[in-house]
């Protein structure tokens, strides 16, 4: 059917036998309208397959009912049920989501936030905070509410920090080491997820740093994309060191879920030649063989509390909100104390 074909809102009142008026407040109101009439003009919207156009209603109301949502990777689940729970929460409310993917590079996030605004998005959620002062000013100077989600912050300059829903991640980090620790491992290393535009992944480092610092322990901090073959070969090369660790912390279950098949691969069993620890609690921290000790992030709570802020910031009813969520240690079968001897491969 051509533009021109299309069914028009006097097309649904002439076939219901009503006026343009009672159509339009039966789609936009239908509580005001009695439910014999209600009933007519939905036949007629049915029969017709007319759409009501959302896009004259929302510049007459100066509404997009637009939230955009950019978030650092599609290529792994983390950042998924968090993303859901946003969705679910917003489309409650009568917003739609368009979301976005920058590759973890800070200039293609920026892009993607001045496309967004200039689209209409009436708010943004955005995943930590590594980008420049002058996108900040970009979204203060046009009141674009924002909130940004996987870091707390206490302390900052209001226009800098935004709504934050998140949590710490360096303490989560520091308390994960120091579980380590406990156990008995003295040689503890961490592979680290991308650092560069990727502040969640600086944080974890410091709490790991800390954490084996104050248990007068060396440091040894590996990078590693977020895929299975790069975190493989870094697995593979840490225990070639001549005094390898007895335990590897990674900074997300990806990495901690190829560490282990690529110990298995080493002829090495987990953990009773090497501790392995991830970070998160997706779901593949209890499908990989041991299953994963790891870190509780919630998620799903995470994505709803932020888009509640943001609706709370669109609609007026707000004030600078910091919110700080609990993470917690889930332990299972990939920690143990260190074997007595070192493993060499």
């Amino acid at each position: 059917m051509r533009g021109n074909d299309l069914p028009k809102l006097e097309d649904v009142a002439r076939l219901a036998g009503v006026s343009t008026a009672t159509v339009s407040r039966c789609l936009n109101s239908p509580g005001q309208v009695v439910s014999k009439t209600r009933e007519k003009v939905l036949n007629a919207v049915n029969e017709l397959g007319y759409l009501p156009n959302s896009n004259a209603r929302a510049l007459a109301a100066n509404r997009s009912n637009i939230i955009g949502a950019i978030i650092p990777t599609m290529e792994n689940s983390i950042f998924a049920s968090g993303l859901q729970a946003f969705q679910e929460v917003l489309n409650g409310a009568g917003f739609d989501l368009l979301v976005a993917s920058s590759s973890y590079d800070q200039g293609t996030e920026e892009k993607q936030i001045r496309s967004l605004v200039s689209r209409g998005a009436e708010g943004l959620f955005l995943i930590g905070t590594d980008r420049s002062s002058a996108i900040y000013d970009f979204l203060n100077e046009r009141n674009v509410p924002f909130v940004v989600s996987w870091s707390h912050h206490s302390s900052g300059k209001r226009r800098e920090a935004g709504h934050f829903v998140g949590f710490d991640n360096s303490a989560a980090m520091q308390e994960m080491t120091e579980k380590v620790i406990s156990f008995g491992h003295r040689r503890v290393a961490l592979i680290s997820g991308i650092l560069k535009n990727n502040n969640r992944s600086v944080e974890r480092v410091a709490g790991y740093t800390k954490a084996v610092e104050d248990a007068n322990l060396p440091v040894h901090v590996y990078e590693s994309p977020f895929d299975f073959d790069a975190a493989t070969e870094v697995f593979k090369s840490i225990m070639k060191d001549v005094d390898p660790p007895t335990a590897v912390v990674c900074n997300n279950d990806v990495l901690a879920a190829a560490s282990v098949l690529a110990a298995k691969a080493l002829g090495l069993r987990v953990p009773e030649d090497i501790s392995i620890t991830g970070f998160d609690d997706i779901q593949l921290a209890s499908v990989v063989e041991p299953h994963l000790t790891t870190v509780r992030v919630p998620h799903r709570r995470m994505g709803a509390d932020a888009a509640k802020s943001l609706i709370r910031q669109i609609s007026n009813d707000a004030g600078f909100e910091n919110i700080k969520l609990e993470t917690r240690i889930v332990e299972r079968a990939s920690l143990a104390q260190p074997r007595a001897h070192v493993i060499k491969i």
